[in-house]
């Protein structure tokens, strides 16, 4: 026992106890900047929903590759997620990914849909406001998008992020699609972040390798109060970073067939920001749970789209054009003024 360690945290609304070999502490330093630590009390009074065990003897496990990882479904709908003890499974990237894997699992099972994506509450200086969803795997382009949005100090007055990585959707009993969160930080690289923010933020970052390439940095940005709370969405947008020849820098769809075809096809120009090179395709754009339980997921992400676009939701895609040579600053500033725009013509 005094080998391990225990960190009970909030994953959006669910509960999940990590359980820490001593061997990966440094590891589990790094989730106080990203998750709400869950107190005393509610660990006296609720029963966790999932828990990940990282640094197990790889002996324990039935195959020999699922050291990298394995989730479990216990008969009382628990998930239990392990990792084994191997120097390549030392990498933040390990806890954070497992944790949410867990808990997009939960929500899948609950009928909503996990979300591998950015929100961000954007308001104008004219007054107008809007609730963007930006949906993509890493590299995408859906942070340079936002901070580019950012920088456009002239027209926005706030670009406040909600959700950094990963999110759920619900739907409401008056049929609203709404967003919760789940970190209360981000776990960002370096690169994407505006010169010197990480440093002047220093005292409360903790850095990742930053001496090498895809250097990481995690930062807290928000609180649990707000994450937690159901957000109403105006558009719901694919970063697509990989289309070169685009007349127009944000397309939405008219059917839910049409938009489920881009969505679930997941495809982006890796960066390098993965160990993946080139013209990619990841389900949903989330390999954390989605793929899993594709057939489950399939259904219910029809379902959603078709609920946002009956509902009033711009639902399409957003060129970031981030993955094409001589375009990683352009594409993203161009979406952003496409998507200023856009929201330029909402009705207040």
């Amino acid at each position: 026992p005094k080998d391990w360690f225990g960190f009970p945290i909030h994953v959006g609304t669910k509960l999940i106890y990590v359980v820490v070999n001593k061997e990966y502490l440094a590891l589990a330093s790094g989730l106080g900047n990203l998750f709400e630590l869950a107190s005393f009390d509610i660990i006296k009074n609720k029963k966790p929903d999932g828990i990940y065990i990282l640094g197990i003897d790889n002996q324990f496990f039935e195959e020999p590759d699922d050291f990298n990882g394995v989730i479990y479904k216990e008969n009382d709908g628990t998930y239990v997620g392990l990792v084994g003890d191997d120097p390549s499974i030392d990498y933040f990237g390990y806890m954070k990914k497992m944790i949410l894997t867990i808990h997009n699992l939960l929500i899948i099972d609950e009928g909503r849909l996990p979300i591998h994506g950015a929100l961000a509450h954007i308001k104008l200086r004219n007054g107008k406001k809007a609730n963007v969803m930006l949906i993509g795997d890493s590299g995408a382009g859906k942070s340079e998008t936002l901070d580019a949005l950012n920088r456009l100090q002239g027209e926005v007055s706030e670009v406040n992020i909600l959700i950094d990585d990963m999110g759920s959707l619900d739907i409401t009993g008056d049929g609203t699609v709404v967003a919760y969160g789940t970190e209360t930080g981000a776990f960002v690289r370096l690169d994407d972040l505006q010169p010197g923010y990480a440093y002047s933020t220093m005292d409360r970052s903790i850095f990742m390798n930053p001496n090498e390439i895809n250097a990481r940095v995690i930062v807290p940005y928000s609180n649990y109060t707000e994450i937690i709370k159901p957000t109403r969405i105006d558009y719901f947008l694919y970063a697509n970073n990989y289309n070169e020849d685009v007349k127009e820098k944000i397309a939405f769809f008219k059917k839910a067939e049409d938009a489920n075809d881009v969505f679930s096809k997941g495809a982006r120009m890796a960066k390098g920001t993965t160990t993946e090179k080139g013209l990619t395709y990841s389900y949903f754009a989330n390999p954390f749970g989605a793929v899993q339980r594709r057939e489950k997921h399939e259904a219910i992400a029809q379902r959603y789209l078709k609920s946002m676009i009956d509902g009033g939701v711009k639902v399409g895609e957003v060129m970031t054009r981030l993955g094409i040579h001589g375009f990683e600053m352009e594409g993203p500033l161009q979406a952003a003024k496409a998507l200023l725009e856009a929201i330029e013509e909402l009705e207040s």
